[in-house]
Order: C-alpha cells, then sequence, then structure tokens
C-alpha cells in the first residue's frame, strides 16, 4: 500500500517537475530564429574548448617549458588577442558579420590541426598565438550579430540563453578535455578544430548577414536614441556616449573583484585548510559551474523587468557580500556561502552588463565598440593578480577581502547613481511623435527588419 502511495505520489511528481521546468524555460520563446542557431553553435564551439583549459599543463609537460615561461606565453596571448580584437572590429562595420566570422573562424581552427601532429614541436606555440589571433578577430563580429538580431526588449534574454549556452558546452567539453589530455593528446587540437567547423557550419548554413544596411542606419539619424548612427570616427563615437564610457571604466572593477575567485580564493584555500585548500577550492568551481547552469535561467526571469544598469549595480553587491566576507569565513559551509553569492554577481553581471552596452552602443559602429569596450572594460581583470600578490607580499591574506568587498561596493553605487543621472537626462529629451520613421529607430536599430537568409 505504501509503495503504490509513493509511485503515485512520483507519477504525479515528475509531471509538475516539468511543467515548471517548460514554464521556466518559456523566457527564451519567441526569439529570432538565427539566434538559437548561434545558441546551438555556441554550446557546439564551447563543447570542443579543449586546449586553453590544459594549455598551462600542455607547455610545461608536453612543451617543455618552465612555469615562468608558461606564465609570460600565457601573457603574450592576451597581448596578440587584443590587435585582432581591434581589427576584428573595424573588418566587421566595413566587411559583414558573418563573413568575417567564417572566414577567421576556420583559419583560427585551421591552425590547431598542425599542432596535433607535432605535439613536441617548437612551432606549436606560434600556431597557437596565430590561433588566438584570428579569434580575437571573429569576437567584435560575433557580438555585433548578437545586437544586430535583438532589440532592447529582448536583449536580455537573448543574452542569458547565449551565456547557458556557453556554460552548458564548457561545461561537458571540460570533461572530455580531461580525458582527452592524458589519454589522446593530440586530439585536444583536433577535437578542438572539429568542433569549431561544426560551429562555424551552422553559421555559414543558418544565419544570414545581419549587418544592417544603410538606409536602416540612416533612419537612426536624429531621433535620440541611445543606438543613433555616428557619422564621425570611432574616437568621437565613443566619445558621444560619455554614460557608456563611464558606465565601462567602473565596471572593470567588477572585473578587478571577480579575478580573485582564480588568484587569492585558491590560496586562501590553501591558508586555510592546508593540502586539502585544492580539492576544497575544486568543490567552490564545481559549486559555481553548477549554479551558473541552473539559475542563469530563473534569475534572467526574475530580474526581466529590471533596467539593465541597476541589475548590473545590484551584481554589484551580491560581489561586494561575497567576495567580502571570505575574510572572516573560516568555516567550509560560509565559503559555500560567499561562492553562492558571488556566483549570483557573476550570473546577473553576464546578461545585464552586455544588454546595457548593447542598448547605447550606436548601429553604425557596433563592431568596432565591441572591440574597444571589451578592452577598457578588461583592463580591471588585467592587472588584478599582480596588484593583489603585491598587497599580500606587502601585509597579508586578510587585507584582500575587505578591499575586494569595498570595491564592489563602491562600484555598485557608482553604477546606480549613474543609472539615475541617466534616467534625469534622458527624461529631459523631446518625445518622438508615434507612428514615425524615427520611432521604430529609437526602440533599437535591432528592431528594424534586418534581411535574413536562411
Amino acid at each position: 500500500m505504501g509503495t503504490q502511495a509513493a509511485k503515485k505520489s512520483i507519477d504525479n511528481l515528475l509531471p509538475a517537475l516539468r511543467r515548471k521546468a517548460v514554464g521556466l524555460f518559456s523566457v527564451y520563446r519567441g526569439l529570432p530564429k538565427p539566434l538559437y542557431m548561434l545558441c546551438i553553435a555556441t554550446i557546439i564551439n564551447s563543447m570542443g574548448i579543449f586546449v586553453f583549459p590544459f594549455l598551462t599543463l600542455y607547455l610545461t609537460g608536453r612543451s617543455g617549458m618552465s612555469q615562468g615561461e608558461a606564465g609570460n606565453f600565457m601573457f603574450f596571448i592576451s597581448i596578440v588577442y587584443i590587435p585582432g580584437n581591434f581589427i576584428g572590429g573595424k573588418l566587421a562595420d566595413r566587411w559583414g558579420r558573418k563573413r568575417l566570422m567564417v572566414v577567421t573562424q576556420i583559419i583560427s581552427a585551421a591552425l590547431y590541426i598542425p599542432c596535433g601532429f607535432a605535439m613536441f614541436s617548437a612551432y606549436v606555440p606560434m600556431l597557437i598565438l596565430l590561433s588566438v589571433f584570428f579569434d580575437g578577430i571573429t569576437d567584435p563580429a560575433r557580438s555585433a550579430m548578437m545586437t544586430d538580431l535583438t532589440t532592447p526588449e529582448n536583449r536580455r534574454t537573448a543574452f542569458s540563453l547565449q551565456y547557458l549556452a556557453h556554460n552548458l558546452g564548457f561545461a561537458v567539453g571540460s570533461l572530455i578535455a580531461g580525458f582527452l589530455f592524458e589519454h589522446a593528446s593530440s586530439w585536444l587540437f583536433w577535437g578542438n578544430a572539429l568542433a569549431v567547423f561544426a560551429a562555424t557550419a551552422i553559421v555559414g548554413a543558418k544565419v544570414g548577414e545581419t549587418k544592417p544596411t544603410q538606409q536602416q542606419i540612416d533612419a537612426t539619424i536624429g531621433t535620440g536614441s541611445t543606438e543613433e548612427a555616428h557619422k564621425g570616427s570611432l574616437v568621437q563615437a565613443l566619445l558621444s556616449r560619455p554614460f557608456l564610457i563611464v558606465f565601462t571604466m567602473i565596471v572593470t572593477w567588477y572585473g578587478f573583484v571577480y579575478n580573485q575567485h582564480r588568484f587569492a580564493l585558491p590560496l586562501q584555500t590553501k591558508a586555510l585548510f592546508g593540502e586539502s585548500g585544492a580539492a576544497i577550492f575544486g568543490t567552490f568551481m564545481t559549486l559555481n559551474a553548477v549554479l551558473v547552469i541552473f539559475l542563469s535561467t530563473p534569475v534572467m526571469a526574475l530580474s526581466k523587468k529590471w533596467k539593465p544598469i541597476n541589475s548590473v549595480a545590484l551584481a554589484g553587491v551580491f560581489y561586494a557580500v561575497g567576495f567580502g566576507m571570505i575574510g572572516f569565513s573560516h568555516n567550509i559551509w560560509l565559503l559555500y556561502l560567499s561562492t553562492i553569492l558571488w556566483t549570483l554577481g557573476e550570473i546577473v553581471n553576464a546578461t545585464n552588463e552586455g544588454a546595457y552596452v548593447a542598448n547605447h552602443t550606436p548601429i553604425s559602429h557596433r563592431g568596432r565598440f565591441q572591440s574597444v569596450l571589451p578592452f577598457i572594460g578588461g583592463i580591471g581583470w588585467t592587472i588584478s593578480p599582480p596588484v593583489i600578490g603585491r598587497l599580500i607580499d606587502a601585509t597579508s591574506l586578510d587585507a584582500v577581502w575587505p578591499l575586494v568587498g569595498a570595491i564592489a561596493a563602491a562600484a555598485a553605487g557608482l553604477i546606480w547613481l549613474l543609472g539615475k543621472i541617466e534616467d534625469r537626462t534622458l527624461a529631459r529629451r523631446p518625445k518622438i511623435a508615434p507612428g514615425s520613421v524615427p520611432e521604430i529607430a529609437q526602440k533599437g536599430a535591432g528592431e528594424v527588419p534586418v534581411e535574413i537568409r536562411d
């Protein structure tokens, strides 16, 4: 009797859970078809990110580099990526998004193939650097394409889906890459290349060119829209978006704080738990990955009615509390709570920061903005380890967490204040007559019909 009752309860529970899941993911319905194709391509591409998670181990174990040489090589990878990014931004606005993505992704992936045949060759690091350069060219086109296909009303939903797709693919890919590194190292390179080829084929076959036409660009001029086209140079276009520049300069401090989950947090776990510290740190990263996958959708649904800039400010609060509490969290369960909090900050920020940037980028400069702004916003991330490393050497680990917590709190307050100032500024602008072409443009150039060829 009890068994039958339990079976009946389970039979009732499963459909309820299924309905709940369907209702939760219904927020992703109604997006343009090419966006779903991009997300499928992202899952495949991210699933094939085999090389970089194990690149340091490859360089020190298979390529014969010392740890210092490997560190210098990883830094040089970041340097090589920058000019590729700037070139890609310019070409994306001139040449088009799709053509640039397809060509540069194929070249980037093809450079991995000879690496698998010559694992111990001195040429492999050079081929990796060339691959990174062409991948850097690709990224602004990919980001601009996402902006082209969305409107201010659905961007957060689309960016959330893309963020979820990347993390789903990467979570699976990391497990595969670990097996390949130990048992079939050549397939780290070949598998990565095949995944990129497959993802690029999907984009080539199912996503049309999204670069706005000159007519669509001209339709935004004089509208007062945050996406209004700009006729001047890149520098002039950037200066015409003061709120966006200030926003990016503040958000770079989020990167400064967030990078401590990779730098100071493992040092903290080692200091607290000794030889078990590395394994415990691994559980924090696992918890982070699981939360990102399972909470991205509900967090996006709950914050959907918030303005992106207010959500970004909230992310800073999560960072401030989550990282700030590590200094007095000598209990492992408090550190798990800390991980939950700063992961919530990551989820909220990942979707809303991109939406705010896209909503304030001129339709005429989307590719170039997507190359310059990530560079500015990434400065905090880049300088964080050396700055905090010197702080630890001069004082101790205990000094890190109050500092990064205070930085996150200050940045969150500044972003919230920036949002209030922007609201007052926009409220003074004249309203646009209903039914006019400029009214369409004010809603976002992405809402102007874009030719999509399936």
